[in-house]
């Protein structure tokens, strides 16, 4: 086994390896359509509701219930995708994603109540499409173990962080279009189209049904180390949330609400170029190590941004930030191919998804109370309180994760 292999370590030729897999082609542009509004649905969601009734609250309220859906539609869609393959799943959840964004537009132009908004909201995020999920577990079934996966993994955290660069501007610059509606339903048709083209892929349609297996209510949730990755997941999801409320608030402080978004974006920047050089050399080598360590320093990055005093400060200390954010992405990733048993990867990627989702709201919820009452820099540092809590936790079940890697490493000698 070679020392690359070993630690994780990847050279620009795996990308190019990866990237080139011919049965790989359609199912990477498919899963670019589907997932490059993923960023981009709740925020114009959440603009059409405001522009309609004419208050944040129940545009908070809608955007919120998506979340909840999306945290309880991925584990679904992806156990399901575990046992009759993507395909079937897949296009049927699209279906079913396209008659709720329907039916919700229907209803927000009828000004109907907030509680039918509030249910509406939640079926789009249970029926959207789980192509992240999918496309990440289709790496393991195309490419061994080794450094052109890890490459692969980090390609799938590279894009979606470009994705949530691109997604918010989009949407914000399209509720200025003559329908404010646009964004949100121009976002839903793109990514049905990447959905069906991703599960009509010959690549995606030879993955075989999972043979029947007993699981438990859990499934894939119930491996200690998956229970540890989540952990970290969650985390992960709660710091970014209070930074996506404290943020914008900063920069209304400021007297420059405008500047919020372009703060937000500039993290993802150094979270896409730090995630490749990161790949080149990660640290630590053990990723039971590293799990928490990368998440103790991010919370490290984000208690920095209590500090500035002016824009130009804060938007320094999010490019430290934000370097530590597709690291922890991609370790995710890799984490999943040691602890999740087998045959069940697509739930496996849906519950860290969920993990993730679920700290958004979390941390977004709280920070919103913070930033209300004693300003950003409170939020900031709870965020970092948040991260070590949890880093400490996951650093004392490190071990469940650690006691896969031996046998990683065998499978890697074969």
């Amino acid at each position: 086994m070679s020392h690359s292999a070993e630690s994780g370590r990847t050279t620009l030729a795996d990308y190019r390896l990866a990237l080139s897999t011919r049965q790989a082609r359609l199912p990477i542009i498919a899963s670019l359509l589907a997932r490059l509004p993923v960023a981009m649905v709740g925020i114009a969601e959440l603009l059409y509701v405001q522009h309609e009734t004419g208050t944040y609250a129940t545009a908070g309220l809608v955007s919120a219930s998506t979340l909840v859906g999306v945290a309880v539609g991925s584990v679904a869609q992806g156990r399901l995708m575990d046992r009759f393959g993507p395909t079937r799943p897949l296009l049927v959840v699209a279906a079913l994603f396209g008659i709720t964004v329907a039916a919700l537009t229907l209803a927000i132009e009828a000004h109907v109540s907030t509680p039918v908004l509030v249910v509406l909201a939640f079926g789009i995020g249970v029926f959207e499409p789980s192509c992240g999920s999918a496309s990440r577990a289709l790496w393991g079934r195309l490419l061994p173990s080794g450094p052109a996966l890890t490459a692969a993994y980090s390609y799938e955290a590279i894009s979606m962080e470009v994705f949530f660069i691109l997604g918010p501007g989009l949407a914000g610059a399209l509720i200025a279009a003559p329908w404010p509606g646009t964004g949100m339903v121009l976002a839903a048709s793109c990514m049905i189209l990447g959905a069906v083209l991703f599960a009509l892929s010959p690549a995606v349609r030879a993955w075989p049904p999972a043979a029947r297996t007993d699981t438990t209510l859990l499934g894939a949730l119930a491996s200690p180390g998956m229970r540890t990755l989540a952990l970290a997941a969650l985390g992960f999801g709660m710091v970014i949330g209070f930074v996506e409320v404290a943020v914008p608030a900063a920069a209304t402080e400021a007297g420059n609400t405008a500047m919020g978004g372009v703060l937000l974006s500039v993290w993802s920047v150094s979270s896409v170029i730090f995630g490749i050089l990161f790949s080149l050399r990660p640290w630590p080598r053990s990723l039971g190590l590293r799990l928490p360590v990368l998440l103790a320093l991010f919370g490290a990055g984000v208690a920095l941004l209590a500090w500035p005093s002016t824009l130009w400060g804060l938007a320094s200390a999010m490019l430290v930030a934000g370097a530590l954010i597709t690291p922890q992405s991609t370790s995710h990733s890799m984490t999943i191919e040691l602890v999740a048993p087998k045959n069940v990867a697509a739930e496996a990627f849906g519950w860290v998804l969920t993990a993730v989702t679920l700290g958004l709201a979390l941390g977004q919820s709280v920070s919103g109370h913070l930033v209300e009452r004693s300003g950003p820099p409170l939020a900031f540092l709870t965020a970092a309180g948040c991260a070590f809590v949890l880093a400490g936790i996951v650093w004392w079940r490190k071990a469940t994760v650690r006691a896969a890697e031996p046998e990683r490493a065998d499978r890697a000698l074969v």
